[in-house]
C-alpha cells in the first residue's frame, strides 16, 4: 500500500514578499514585486527591470552564520536556506546544529544556476595568479549542489540529500521526486523546493536572446503581463520556495498542521520533436503531461477548480492555454479558473515551480484565488477557447477543493502536479 503525502510547511523568499505572511497578503491584493534597477540599465541591458527580494544584512544573519557568511554572495543559496528553514519551522521542527541525525528525513533543492558572482570573483583571481585568496567557501558556492550541502548540514539529514535542475520545470520537478519517495516507503519526510540568484550574469543572456520586455523600464509594476494582448516579454525574477512534505501518517501522530494533500503528478519530455525546440513545448508532450498527472492522481478533469500556469507573458501563452483546454476537454465558461504568478513576480525561472506551488497550496488552505494582474487585455488567441471570467483580475474567495500546477521549461521539459484541499 502507498503513503498518502501531505504537505505541512511552507516557505517563501518571493520578490513581492519574503516570508509566508508578506507573500500572502501580496498574493491576495495583487502587489507587483517588479521594480526598476539602475545597475541593468548602467551595463546596457534592454529590459531594466526585475523581481529582486528585498533582504537585509540583518535578516541574513538569522539564517546563516557570520562564518557562514565570510565571503558569501551566493543568492541561490542565500534565498534557498531561508526559504526551506522557513518551512522546516512552519512544519513544527527546530533547527538545531546539535540535533541527532535524522535518517528519516531529506531534501530534494533545486537550482538553475549557483554562484555565479562567485565564478566570477574567481575567474580574476585565478587570471591574476591570486588562486589562494579564492576562499574555503568558493566550491559549495559554485557547485551545483551547493544549496542542498549547505541545508544537509544545518539541518542534519540522513535521508536522500540532492540537487536537480531541469530550467523552469526544477520546483514542480523536485516536489514531484519528493513526493515519490515518500509514497514509496523510502523517506517519512522530504524538503523541496527551488531557488534561483538574482545576477545580472543570469538575466543578461536572456536580455541578449530578447525574449525579455524592454518596453516598462519607466513602469516596472506594468511589465509582466501573462496572457494579455499586450505582453511584450518576461521580465526576470528570483528567490526561492519551499515545502514539507509528510506521510499522512507521519502528519497525524505528530497532530501537523495540513495545508493541502499532494495527489499526483507527472513529468515527461517533448523531445524536441512535434515542433518542440530547446525554447518552445512539444503540444503532444504538454498535453500528456497534463492527462498523465490526472491518471496519476486518480482524479476526473472536471473536478479541477483551479490551474495555476506556467504563462511567461511570452507568444507561446496562447499555445499553453490551448494545451490546458485539450488535456481537460474543457473550454469556455466549463473551463477552470488559472492564474499566473508571474504577473506579480516575474519569471521566477529556476525557483518559478516552487513559488507557484506555495501560492498555489495557500489557495486551497485560504480558500481564494489571487489575481492575474495586468490582464485587462487578455489576449484573442486565449478568449477565443476560454471565458475571460476564468481568468481573474481581483481576487475571489472560493471553495477550492483542487488545483492543478505546472511548468513547462527550457529544454522542452515538463512537469504537473495536483494539490487537493485536505479531508479527515
Amino acid at each position: 500500500m502507498k503513503n498518502r503525502v501531505v504537505i505541512t510547511g511552507l516557505g517563501v523568499v518571493a520578490p513581492n514578499g519574503v516570508g509566508l505572511e508578506a507573500f500572502t497578503k501580496a498574493i491576495k491584493t495583487g502587489t507587483s514585486g517588479i521594480t526598476f534597477h539602475q545597475e541593468l540599465q548602467d551595463k546596457g541591458f534592454s529590459c531594466c527591470i526585475g523581481g529582486i527580494p528585498e533582504v537585509s544584512e540583518e535578516k541574513k544573519l538569522a539564517y546563516l552564520t557570520p562564518l557562514q557568511l565570510r565571503g558569501f554572495n551566493s543568492t541561490s543559496i542565500l534565498y534557498g536556506c531561508m526559504a526551506a528553514i522557513d518551512a522546516w519551522k512552519d512544519a513544527g521542527f527546530l533547527v538545531d546544529e546539535n540535533s541527532n541525525l535524522d535518517y528519516d528525513s531529506g531534501l530534494i533543492f533545486g537550482t538553475g544556476t549557483s554562484g555565479i558572482e562567485k565564478f566570477r570573483e574567481s575567474i580574476y583571481l585565478i587570471d591574476e595568479q591570486k588562486v589562494r585568496r579564492l576562499g574555503s567557501t568558493s566550491v559549495v558556492q559554485t557547485m551545483a549542489s551547493g544549496i542542498s550541502a549547505y541545508l544537509g548540514g544545518i539541518l542534519g539529514f540522513g535521508n536522500q540529500v540532492t540537487t536537480n535542475s531541469s530550467a523552469c520545470t526544477t520546483g514542480t520537478e523536485a516536489l514531484l521526486l519528493g513526493f515519490e519517495r515518500i509514497k514509496n516507503g523510502k523517506a517519512k519526510r522530504m524538503l523541496v523546493g527551488s531557488s534561483s540568484d538574482s545576477s545580472l550574469y543570469t538575466w543578461g543572456g536572456f536580455d541578449a536572446m530578447r525574449v525579455m520586455t524592454y518596453k516598462h523600464n519607466e513602469t516596472p509594476e506594468k511589465g509582466s503581463r501573462p496572457m494579455s494582448e499586450t505582453a511584450s516579454g518576461f521580465v526576470p525574477g528570483s528567490g526561492a520556495g519551499a515545502l514539507v512534505l509528510e506521510s499522512l501518517e507521519s502528519a497525524l501522530a505528530r497532530n501537523a498542521t495540513i495545508y493541502a494533500e499532494v495527489l499526483g503528478g507527472n513529468i515527461n519530455s517533448g523531445g524536441q520533436r512535434n515542433s518542440g525546440t530547446l525554447t518552445a513545448p512539444n503540444p503532444e508532450a504538454v498535453q500528456k503531461c497534463i492527462s498523465d498527472a490526472l491518471l496519476d492522481s486518480k482524479i476526473k478533469a472536471s473536478e479541477i477548480d483551479v490551474l495555476n500556469g506556467h504563462l511567461t507573458a511570452t507568444s507561446k501563452d496562447g499555445l499553453e492555454i490551448e494545451n490546458w483546454s485539450n488535456a481537460l476537454q474543457r473550454k469556455g465558461t466549463n473551463f477552470p479558473y488559472i492564474n499566473s504568478l508571474k504577473s506579480m513576480v516575474g519569471h521566477c525561472l529556476a525557483a518559478a515551480g516552487a513559488i507557484e506551488s506555495v501560492a498555489s497550496v495557500l489557495q486551497i488552505k485560504e480558500q481564494f484565488i489571487f489575481p492575474n494582474i495586468n490582464c485587462e487585455d487578455i489576449h484573442p488567441e486565449i478568449t477565443a477557447l476560454i471565458s475571460s471570467d476564468k481568468i481573474p483580475t481581483k481576487m475571489i474567495e472560493k471553495n477550492i477543493n483542487i488545483v492543478a500546477k505546472a511548468s513547462f521549461g527550457f529544454g522542452d521539459v515538463n512537469a504537473c502536479v495536483i494539490f487537493k484541499k485536505y479531508i479527515q
